[in-house]
């Protein structure tokens, strides 16, 4: 099989992390007999020190001509870069917005997964995680308040800012069809996270997750407050299997959801369309803290190209192996520095990345 791939390697530790994901990409196709074209893109940060914006047409026209779009990582210190000197609309995370928006990626997949040989990282005390937990969150990713009429006005001296958070019932429709058809696939619960109490935009989310439930009489459906979801988080994540919410409150439970892990270094995402495209990327920011050191863990890139393998390009085979070669590792007891724990071997970004490749075939 021939894989177009367009690489993002973005801003921070990105450029690092996705070239040890295309190190174990290129060994998966040297295993199962494939061939990956990779082409690199500018987004981000990157795009700005070149172009002068975050994203360029040219840019956009790549990754749509491609079958999958996997990327590092956007943006850096927003106290001392210039980046963050510039109008919103040309900083680095601009350019992530616009890409999501130009490849109709309305649906945003973030796994949390609490790793057997990781359970002494989790922040939560054993009798709390348990046997651990594994959750997907199905975030709505191209609506809502990020993407709603914003402005800010002064009048007689006084500052007022406005975000408005806008959704139709087409987009609540089609992002509650994809966590129901995810549903299936894993354990049949799907729990839909609003502000029905409060905000009209969610009323109108249950009103139709309700609808769309109709057609699913094998998966279970609950509703939970967003506050209360994020409680219910720390005291029993196990509980949850699909949760299935709108986009501002999905981008704050996931880094929730991702931190009970032990680390959000260990964490892929998945963005979808309508099609098999989709952009996959760490759950994790840029680090510009720790960019260039060799430090960085690229688990979470790898993971995520394991979610393109599987979800763009049906490679069930191909995905299992490079999930296979993470648990392995990890049993080996090899760490990066931020999921490091007495008794194991601390390695850099670059070994690690030889490690995760020599355990595929």
């Amino acid at each position: 099989m021939e894989l177009n791939i367009v690489c993002i390697p973005g801003d921070g530790i990105g450029p690092e992390i996705v070239a040890e994901a295309r190190k174990v990409l290129e060994k998966v196709a040297l295993v199962f007999g494939h061939k990956m074209n990779f082409k690199d893109i500018l987004m981000g940060g990157a795009s700005i020190d070149v172009h002068g914006v975050p994203l360029t047409k040219e840019a956009v026209e790549d990754a749509k001509a491609s079958d999958a779009v996997l990327m590092g990582s956007i943006g850096g210190d927003t106290t001392t870069s210039p980046w963050y000197k510039l109008p919103p609309d040309k900083r680095p995370e601009a350019g992530l917005l616009g890409i999501r928006k130009a490849l109709n990626l309305f649906a945003n997949l973030r796994p949390a997964v609490l790793y057997d040989e990781l359970a002494n990282a989790c922040p939560l005390k054993k009798e709390i995680s348990g046997d651990g937990f594994d959750i997907m969150i199905m975030r709505e990713l191209t609506g809502g308040l990020y993407f709603g009429e914003r402005r800010t006005t002064e009048e007689n001296g006084v500052r007022t800012a406005v975000d408005t958070l806008v959704y139709n019932e087409n987009e609540i429709r089609r992002i509650a069809v994809k966590g129901f058809d995810i549903a299936k696939k894993r354990r049949g619960k799907v729990t839909s996270v609003d502000k029905a109490n409060v905000l009209d935009s969610s009323r109108l989310w249950r009103k139709v997750v309700e609808e769309v439930a109709q057609n699913y009489p094998d998966v279970v459906l609950e509703h939970m407050l967003v506050d209360n979801c994020a409680m219910q988080l720390v005291k029993n994540p196990a509980q949850f299997d699909v949760i299935l919410t709108e986009n501002m409150f999905g981008d704050i439970l996931s880094d929730e959801a991702s931190m009970v892990t032990g680390s959000i270094g260990m964490l892929a995402s998945a963005s979808l369309n309508d099609s098999k495209f989709g952009l996959y990327e760490p759950s994790h920011g840029s680090a510009p803290d720790i960019a260039g050191k060799d430090i960085a863990n690229p688990i979470a890139t790898v993971l995520s190209a394991a979610m393109m393998l599987r979800y763009s390009f049906d490679l069930d085979r191909e995905a299992d192996a490079v999930e296979e070669a993470v648990k392995q590792v990890l049993k080996e007891g090899y760490r990066t520095g931020d999921i490091m724990s007495e008794g194991c071997t601390q390695v850099g970004c670059r070994e690690m990345g030889d490690l995760l490749a020599s355990k595929i075939g």
